[in-house]
């Protein structure tokens, strides 16, 4: 126990208050040898690391020497990389083979190789007899998290653009750059894996001067592998990115442009400071809630964690302020000192979520936690819109809207692997709208224009007048002997060619208007396939068209399945409804009587499907005999199968809705 109360006394004197494992142990009355020691060691680190790290003394950084910076790249192009020799050559981790990823904390990210989630690091670097505050951001490649790259953006006076010397422009790499420019953010255009055998700068740097007019003599050439030319980046980061337009004489003003939640502390915010400073024990308010907190910690992030004593004007850090709910950190709230208001910062504009599925506890019982982990979640990533959604077959669950199929396919695995929850996710869909007449329906849907978020939810048919399915411009850059068979692929997917720019002598970028709901599933895929994995990808909004959608609902012996309603366009009607109908049959058990299938529209039926009655031989016992004896019993048989089909229920099994639902069609 004594050992206890040392640890105890060791984290009161460091953080302010005692030890929660600790305080756990002694309740307890003790537990074996091994966990003690396993205890006393992860305590010492503890003690050990923020002692050391509680020595950053922020006041030495004016805001002249300020530098706050994002990286931004397509997918591969070495961000991550980059971001861990940066970190060496500061100083903020030593140099070890087994840097990789330093930045990269989610377990998804560290087993797909990608990043999704921005993560911000605090840097020390000496130039020309100056400390230098330069904080990171590392901001996702993939186009399903650009929600995170804006947000970036907003802390940010600069930025890195990574472009890969083997590869070249990629698609993300333009709509990154376009991103930067809007800001109106200083760019640093930079060459990454020189040091590759098919590396080719000259050529890429002429692919970058044509498409965003950068000059090739102001593009840095760098090997992020071996740390060539990283400490010339350094430089030029301090060089070319202007400090922070902050004024330290101003009231606390605070962008909270990022969080996420832990289950003992709360709510933990990413803060970039705009004006004036901010200290543990000072009371902040949330301009969103108008609800006051007093600052328990706050640090930077170097790379984890490290306790300060203040945060000053145009730095870039953290605070925990006891928020308890998931709720209350609201990304791109303004923060201020208690009594000391401001004018509230435009904060961010919202996400659209492009993509949205149903997500059901596999048991009705673990409804609550799963409400939990979605809502703790959201905080981390506020791009998710939540919906309550309930399901006669699944129970009550949400609707959720994601950025992309990437993105719902992460959020899901975050689910399972952060909180522990297992979950049946159907299939995606996208938001339809519709215009409706009649003073009637305008009234029930409060408008003439009703977004369709569940195809079952359809107003009735007869009240509508349009139909309206979301749309978006397509890029794809390719090497130019594959654009004859991109175009046929989009033209397949109903698309049509808006604007088609030739790179360089062997690569173009192709631009198409494509429905949204037909690059869902296997659009990549087929791309990818078509041009050897060479075409890169991405897409952006492009509002909505009018179209001529048909709802297609399912029947069972008669009976409707609102889960298996769908929304289909005229032209893929029918071969939708005969593959769904197959394969219901395959998935459904057998009954003791037929259960038909039926793909419906209006009264109309267009495929159709039967599972077969399992079958009782009741002339089994007949050894020979008059043939009337063995119809008798067939006709009783029939009867009874016909009785039963009148009274019997169909009841689907969850794993033949998850099946279907999850697979594409």
């Amino acid at each position: 126990m004594f050992l206890n109360r040392q640890f105890c006394l060791s984290c009161k004197i460091l953080r302010g208050r005692s030890c929660g494992i600790s305080e756990k142990f002694r309740r307890y009355g003790g537990e074996s040898l091994s966990r003690l020691k396993r205890i006393t060691t992860w305590h010492s680190g503890v003690i050990k690391r923020n002692y050391h790290k509680a020595k950053v003394e922020m006041s030495q950084f004016p805001v002249e020497n300020i530098r706050n910076f994002s990286i931004i790249a397509h997918v591969d192009h070495g961000k991550s990389t980059l971001a861990d020799r940066l970190l060496e050559i500061t100083g903020v981790i030593s140099k070890d083979d087994e840097n990789k990823q330093v930045l990269d904390k989610l377990q998804v990210e560290k087993e797909r190789g990608i990043t999704v989630k921005a993560q911000t690091a605090s840097m020390v670097y000496q130039l020309d007899g100056k400390k230098y505050l330069l904080n990171l951001i590392d901001t996702p490649g993939h186009v399903d998290f650009n929600y995170e790259v804006s947000r970036s953006l907003s802390a940010c006076q600069g930025v890195i653009l990574l472009v890969d010397a083997n590869q070249g422009v990629q698609a993300q790499t333009v709509a990154n750059f376009y991103l930067a420019f809007e800001s109106d953010l200083p760019v640093i255009p930079v060459l990454n894996k020189i040091d590759l055998k098919n590396a080719q700068p000259e050529q890429v740097a002429q692919q970058m001067e044509k498409l965003f007019e950068i000059s090739p003599d102001q593009i840095l050439k760098i090997s992020a592998k071996n740390g060539t030319g990283c400490e010339d980046l350094l430089q030029a980061i301090v060089h070319r990115i202007p400090p922070p337009c902050s004024d330290p004489s101003k009231p606390f003003k605070a962008l909270l442009f990022d969080s996420w939640f832990t289950k003992y502390r709360g709510a933990v915010a990413n803060i970039a400071v705009i004006d004036g400073s901010v200290k543990k024990g000072d009371k902040v308010v949330s301009s969103f809630r108008k609800k006051s907190y007093e600052v328990q910690e706050l640090g930077i992030m170097h790379p984890n964690e490290t306790v300060t004593h203040e945060l000053y004007a145009g730095q870039v850090g953290y605070i925990i302020t006891g928020m308890k709910t998931a709720k209350e950190a609201q990304v791109g709230d303004t923060l201020y000192l208690d009594k000391h208001p401001v004018e509230a910062l435009p904060g961010f504009r919202p996400a659209k979520p492009m993509v949205f599925a149903g997500v059901f506890p596999t048991n009705q019982s673990q409804y609550r936690n799963l409400q939990s982990a979605i809502e703790q979640l959201t905080l981390n990533d506020s791009s998710v819109s939540v919906n309550r959604d309930s399901s006669a077959a699944l129970g009550q669950g949400w609707r959720l809207g994601f950025l992309g199929l990437l993105h719902m396919d992460v959020f899901s695995q975050r689910l399972e692997q952060e909180h522990d929850a297992s979950v049946i996710m159907t299939s995606p869909n996208v938001p339809y709208k519709v215009k409706v007449s009649g003073a009637k329906s305008i009234k029930q849907y409060g408008g003439e224009e009703v977004i369709v978020l569940n195809p079952s939810q359809l107003p009735d048919p007869v009240n509508i007048t349009e139909y309206l399915e979301p749309m978006v411009v397509g890029t794809v850059i390719t090497p130019t002997q594959y654009a004859g068979e991109i175009t046929r692929l989009c033209l397949k997917k109903r698309g049509r060619e808006k604007d088609r720019v030739e790179i360089d002598e062997s690569r173009a970028m192709c631009q198409y208007i494509l429905p949204l709901a037909e690059i869902l599933v296997d659009f990549y895929d087929q791309l990818k396939s078509l041009t050897s994995g060479y075409a890169s990808f991405d897409y952006e909004d492009f509002g909505y068209e009018v179209t001529h959608l048909t709802q297609l609902k399912i029947l069972l012996n008669g009976q409707e399945v609102d889960e298996l309603t769908s929304l289909v366009h005229n032209s893929n009607l029918k071969h939708f409804a005969h593959n769904l109908c197959a394969k219901l049959k395959t998935d459904i058990p057998r009954q003791l009587f037929d259960i038909r299938i039926q793909a419906t529209v209006g009264s109309k039926v267009i495929a159709k499907e039967v599972v077969k009655q399992y079958r009782k031989d009741v002339t089994a016992k007949c050894y020979g005999g008059d043939v009337q004896r063995k119809k008798k019993l067939l006709k009783a048989q029939a009867e009874g199968k016909k009785k039963m089909r009148l009274i019997g229920k169909v009841s689907i099994p969850k794993d033949t809705f998850i099946n279907v639902m999850t697979r594409k069609t």
